[in-house]
């Protein structure tokens, strides 16, 4: 039976780790002439294509009054960033996305309550403001421990001219993003994690069924076990794969559809037919608990999610409508052992396969992996890209799944959402 956690529950790991739980206190710009007070403020969270980023911060300023929105400049507020692992790192081993340094405030405004905000320099690439750090001897990312500092540095005032100085700075336990929080969280019966985004609006209330699609992960979003550490976090926020399905625009090519993203107790590739049928357990979970067309589940995955996809194929041959495998592996991997699907089980492949991946790929060999698997799993597609860019930036060849958390992939002119949203399976 599974067990729903809401949206907004406050992010929890397993044992022994937190997420951004830091509460820091500052003392602020003092200034006997004006009131003192208060104030909590909330870290605003957006997952780029290369990963999440604190963008904003929220500070809860609405109980103070109308504040004067001429006495607020970027140079009113100063903002400090720490970032640290949840876990210890072991002897000899590194993190990185760790920080510690001073975020650039860009822009500081009113949003419609009445609560200031102050916007943060983000980019792809850019250092400082990540919400998760990689552990590379576990070959993991985690959610790092967040601690922001918010310094007064001059007086902000009341329309009715009155000074307000904030003499403390609380910082709230949750991030807030609101495309990783449309996803309610769920533990399976067989004890794995997974998220789920349900369709909203006019799509959800409309007769009939919806399509499921299931998005499986990387390696480094599975869990970290013998540093007991198990998220339900990273799937979402280490890139867009999941969270592209449940865009507006996806939604409105599937008509709306539930987005399904289990999470690993570890790698999938350590052993897929184990993982198989827990993730087929949670797939009957949802569909047995939701309004799902059994003929539209669809399924797709990167890096080890794209080995998952071909191998949930080959193991269940009559689920899913069509197959999105991104860089996926099925040579041997490390090399020298046995191939991880063997040549005659991708000949049997008989779901429709869309495969995606990009020549400067290092980290799984394209040609021995994606295109020998399109030449063996019959009637399959497959976009072979160069290079992985994306409105301008150059991202590490492994990261094709940028391009189908974009729709970018297309073949005479009907791109791969779309080509997904019309197979049924028969």
């Amino acid at each position: 039976m599974a067990t729903p956690t809401s949206r907004r529950t406050i992010l929890a790991a397993g044992t022994g780790a937190t997420l951004g739980l830091s509460l820091p206190g500052v003392t602020a710009y003092a200034d006997d002439g004006g009131a003192t007070t208060s104030v909590r403020f909330t870290l605003n969270a957006q997952v780029l294509d290369g990963g999440e980023q604190v963008t904003a911060i929220t500070l809860n300023t609405a109980r103070l009054g109308p504040i004067d929105p001429d006495s607020l400049t970027t140079a009113t507020f100063t903002v400090h960033a720490k970032a640290t692992s949840p876990i210890p790192i072991a002897d000899g081993d590194t993190i990185s996305g760790e920080y510690d340094l001073d975020r650039t405030v860009t822009a500081v405004r009113l949003d419609h309550r009445g609560n200031i905000v102050l916007d943060l320099s983000h980019a792809e690439g850019q250092t400082g403001g990540g919400t998760l750090g990689y552990i590379r001897g576990r070959a993991r990312n985690v959610m790092l421990d967040l601690a922001y500092t918010i310094t007064q540095r001059a007086p902000i005032v009341s329309r009715d001219q009155r000074p307000i100085t904030i003499k403390n700075f609380v910082q709230n336990r949750r991030l807030s993003d609101p495309e990783v929080d449309a996803f309610s969280s769920y533990i399976s019966g067989s004890g794995m994690k997974y998220r789920l985004y349900s369709p909203t609006g006019s799509r959800a209330s409309r007769r009939g069924k919806h399509p499921l699609i299931v998005w499986l992960h990387g390696g480094g979003e599975g869990a970290s076990l013998p540093d007991n550490y198990y998220d339900n976090e990273t799937t979402l926020r280490a890139n867009r794969g999941a969270l592209g399905f449940a865009t507006p625009q996806a939604q409105r090519i599937f008509d709306g559809a539930y987005v399904l993203a289990p999470q690993s107790t570890s790698a999938w590739m350590q052993d897929g037919p184990r993982f198989a049928p827990l993730i087929r357990e949670i797939i009957g979970d949802v569909t047995r608990r939701n309004r799902i067309d059994h003929d539209r589940i669809y399924v797709a995955g990167c890096s080890n999610g794209g080995y998952m996809t071909m191998k949930m194929t080959t193991v269940y041959p009559n689920l899913f409508a069509a197959a999105v495998p991104i860089c996926g592996v099925v040579t041997s991997f490390p090399p020298g052992g046995a191939p991880l699907i063997p040549d005659s089980e991708l000949a049997r492949i008989s779901t429709p396969s869309w495969l995606v991946t990009s020549r400067d790929d290092t980290t799984v060999d394209p040609q021995a992996n994606t295109a020998h698997a399109h030449d063996l799993i019959p009637d399959s597609l497959m976009t072979l890209y160069d290079q992985v860019i994306w409105n301008g930036h150059r991202f590490a060849g492994h990261w094709s799944w940028i391009y189908v958390a974009r729709n970018d992939p297309s073949i005479n002119g009907t791109h791969i959402w779309q080509w997904m949203a019309a197979q049924h399976r028969h």
